[in-house]
């Protein structure tokens, strides 16, 4: 992470969401108005340990006393999560950037929001804002079973909650999600949003295309990439357009890291292809599109790519920098 405003919060309350799931709300330490912030926003925090992870924001866009996120506690992942959980409590400071939104809302005459667990953390700021304008919406909500699904009562009890559709793994066959059912009659007026694990969004975006939803009316967030296989993974070289100069990639290190050590820094955020911070345009050369973020037909463009995570099937990538 490069060059990102920071502020020092403090953790006014932490709460049990539910199984597995925390809520942490924070509010600036000198007790100023926070930075505004947009549906769909997300927040860099430096966890315990050193690590920077990236949480959406999941309260309403226009309260300024506070930001709120939730974490959902993962073993199997990076570090961050288990750190949130344990090493962070109520009353300790922390710092955290000011907020980035690369999922934002667009006008619609009707906008479905489709959640998989704790990718609801940002569909709630949107259903939140689509209910305070009166929009046309459906948030359909799905998780494992009740005891994993967090805010359902705040929810219930919100101007969203007439909108809210709760759908559970564990739960009765009649209240499971009939995507072909919510996903009918695609149209240039509608709009849909989709933030969950990978599994559920490749689910529901195939499933869209099937039916004739265009891409450009398909936003959709990842919390994390998957694996990739880099045993194959070659040395390249990188020219930067401004100065000339040459730089070796090496077969193990992201151009990323590669340049910072030249002292070139590249804005990043998540540096695993999920958020686009490090969207870098690519003037010639081939690339190796290994992010969560470019569409597939943005791939095959191959004008732009994410300097983090990926690479060049050419010997040499001259970037726009």
């Amino acid at each position: 992470m490069t060059a990102q405003e920071t502020l020092q919060v403090r953790v006014v309350q932490k709460r049990t969401e539910a199984e597995g799931i925390a809520s942490f709300e924070l509010a600036r330490v000198d007790g100023a108005a926070l930075p505004p912030f947009s549906a769909g926003s997300h927040i860099d925090v430096h966890v315990p340990g050193g690590l920077v992870r990236q949480y959406s924001l999941c309260n309403a866009s226009h309260e300024s006393h506070r930001y709120r996120i939730a974490v959902l506690r993962d073993a199997a992942s990076r570090g961050g999560s288990v750190a949130m959980h344990d090493s962070v409590h109520e009353g300790d400071v922390i710092t955290i950037s000011t907020p980035r939104n690369h999922f934002a809302l667009h006008p619609a005459q009707r906008t479905l929001l489709l959640a998989g667990g704790i990718g609801v953390t940002p569909l709630l700021c949107m259903a939140d804002r689509l209910a305070r304008t009166g929009a046309d919406f459906a948030l359909h909500y799905c998780t494992r079973s009740v005891e994993r699904t967090a805010f359902a009562s705040e929810i219930a009890a919100s101007a969203m909650g007439p909108h809210v559709h709760f759908h559970f793994d564990a739960g009765s066959p009649e209240q499971k999600l009939d995507l072909a059912a919510v996903l009918a009659a695609p149209g240039a007026d509608k709009r849909l949003y989709v933030c969950g694990p990978a599994g559920f969004i490749d689910h529901v975006v195939t499933t869209a295309k099937a039916m004739g939803w265009a891409q450009d009316n398909i936003h959709l967030e990842y919390f994390g990439a998957p694996a990739q296989d880099t045993s194959g993974d070659q040395g390249f070289e990188v020219r930067i357009a401004s100065t000339g100069k040459v730089y070796p990639i090496a077969a193990d290190v992201s151009v990323v890291e590669a340049l910072r050590k030249e002292g070139i820094d590249i804005l990043t955020s998540c540096e695993q292809g999920v958020c686009g911070t490090c969207l870098t345009r690519v003037l010639e050369g081939e690339v190796d599109h290994r992010d969560m973020y470019l569409t597939d037909e943005e791939k095959a463009a191959n004008e732009q790519f994410m300097p983090c995570c990926s690479r060049a099937r050419s010997k040499l990538l001259v970037l726009d920098l």
